[in-house]
């Protein structure tokens, strides 16, 4: 992935970020994926005054690329304002599909603060295939 491609990525998110749902923390999140067959998928932080009902951009993003029949990811860009990194609930979504799936973070400004993995971030993660028994 070149460094344009990376920034493109990160500028989608960065735009994305603007619409997010944010009335009680004022921390908007934008997150862009990009699957294995190109198609890009965006979400922001949707909050909701029931606290734990409240989405992560980055699960939105996910869950909108499966609802359209995607689920082979090659890379996210997560956007905050400080370039802090995903929840243990979304690293655990992430996990589902992609162990390897790069991670780019990036603050408000547009600026790339990290690039990690799925697998950096989570390591030892419960995946499908713990779910398989041998009999």
């Amino acid at each position: 992935m070149t460094k344009e491609e990376k920034q493109s990525l990160i500028d989608l998110a960065n735009e994305a970020r603007r619409r997010a749902y944010i009335p009680y923390s004022n921390y908007p999140v934008g997150a862009a994926l990009r699957t294995k067959s190109g198609r890009l998928y965006t979400g922001v932080n949707v909050e909701n005054a029931a606290y734990p009902q409240t989405m992560c951009a980055e699960r939105v993003a996910i869950f909108k690329a499966v609802s359209e029949g995607e689920k082979e990811f090659e890379v996210i860009a997560i956007v905050t304002n400080n370039g802090g990194a995903p929840c243990g609930g979304c690293r655990q979504v992430m996990a589902e599909f992609s162990l390897d799936m790069i991670v780019l973070l990036a603050n408000g400004e547009g600026k790339l603060t990290k690039e990690t993995t799925v697998n950096e971030l989570l390591p030892d993660a419960f995946t499908p295939r713990h779910l398989v028994i041998d009999k």
